[in-house]
């Protein structure tokens, strides 16, 4: 095991600086919006902010402003917080002890002597931001650098695959996948890579008819340039692209924004596929990834270019944005869960209750991230 770790901090420390400024770069985009939602909501519902932190642990430099909130970027990069008035922590832990001794004006603008609602929208705001983050980077991307796109046309099949049983044929060029419209090879590819296992309903122009086909995408390892492994659905077709036929389709501003929706959509979509998958057994955990995986995943993409990294900060805020909602005390999904119980009730729960609460999301949050940082640190050993 002390092999894996010396072996892991080599490569890691190997590009250092290749590694860690693209992960700064896209961790502090998506960071500081999730806060930046926390933030904006809770002062529009008169709420003061203590603290606006990007880090954790002490602070390297920072200012006041004229609200009285410190902003300050922390000295441990991995996250951020937004500590309001009457928080005990930085989870915005309760204090009740304090609480109930604040006076009139101090309750005014306090975080948890606002109602159960204002206090849900404030929470939800963190998560709504990643997303709202997710469309205006993928809109931007789409309207500034275009779409590409080939026609999604057979060009080979692979002897045994699931595309030659099914009976594709050279030439075939896809125009529907269970009665979805396709429109280029790309949107076929992550189609198909999301069904492995799954039957599917191909329609197909061949020649001047149109023919139907059944094929079931068989789940494969497949490496990326990178050399990382990836599970996905695959069919058994390539394509061959002959100089010219690989175009850029430029859209409008208003088109792109919806194009900017269907792909925040298409990777929740496959993130609640993947994690669906782990639980019914179809998917492998080890593809669960923490800082160092972020981390070499961000310096590979920027050796490409700045606009993969704006799209891997947009696929990242959409990851952020839905691991906060899940219904795990500490985080933003955990906090909304003891505010709809409250509402439910008519009261919130007991302070013992949710300090008990609150440690077994921190428990949970810390088996999360050690899990998470075992599988980097085997990805990295053996890349």
């Amino acid at each position: 095991m002390a092999d894996l770790f010396l072996n892991s901090f080599h490569t890691l420390s190997h590009g250092l600086v290749g590694y860690v400024v693209p992960f700064l770069f896209v961790l502090t985009i998506v960071v500081f919006f999730h806060e930046l939602g926390h933030f904006l909501v809770a002062r529009w519902n008169g709420v003061k902010v203590l603290t606006f932190s990007i880090g954790f642990g002490p602070e390297i430099v920072g200012f006041n402003d004229r609200y009285g909130t410190r902003w300050k970027l922390s000295a441990v990069p991995l996250g951020g917080y937004v500590k309001f008035f009457g928080d005990d922590s930085e989870a915005s832990t309760p204090s009740g002890d304090a609480l109930s001794q604040m006076s009139a004006s101090e309750r005014a603008v306090s975080f948890h002597h606002k109602p159960v609602g204002p206090r849900a929208a404030i929470v939800v705001a963190g998560p709504l931001a990643n997303f709202i983050l997710a469309v205006v980077l993928f809109t931007f991307l789409f309207s500034v650098f275009g779409v590409p796109n080939t026609s999604a046309r057979v060009d080979g099949v692979q002897p045994g695959s699931a595309a030659e049983a099914a009976g594709f044929k050279p030439g075939d060029v896809v125009t529907s996948i269970n009665g979805s419209a396709i429109s280029n090879f790309l949107e076929m590819q992550r189609f198909v890579g999301a069904e492995a296992g799954n039957q599917l309903k191909f329609t197909v122009k061949r020649g001047d008819s149109t023919v139907d086909l059944v094929a079931t995408p068989q789940l494969k390892e497949i490496k990326d340039r990178f050399g990382n492994v990836q599970r996905l659905g695959i069919l058994g077709i390539s394509r061959s692209t002959a100089a010219g036929e690989v175009t850029t389709e430029q859209v409008n501003p208003a088109v792109a924004f919806w194009m900017g929706i269907k792909e925040t959509w298409f990777v929740v979509d496959r993130t609640f596929s993947y994690i669906g998958g782990i639980f019914t057994g179809r998917e492998a955990a080890d593809q669960l990834g923490g800082p160092l995986r972020i981390a070499q995943v961000s310096g590979q993409v920027a050796t490409i270019g700045f606009t993969p990294l704006l799209h891997l900060a947009a696929v990242l805020s959409i990851s952020i944005g839905l691991l906060n909602l899940f219904p795990v005390p500490l985080l933003d999904g955990g906090h909304l869960l003891f505010y709809g119980i409250e509402a439910a009730r008519g009261r919130p729960l007991s302070e013992r209750a949710q300090e008990l609460g609150f440690r077994i999301g921190l428990a949970l949050v810390l088996m999360l991230m050690m899990f998470a940082t075992y599988n980097d640190i085997l990805h990295l050993a053996s890349s």
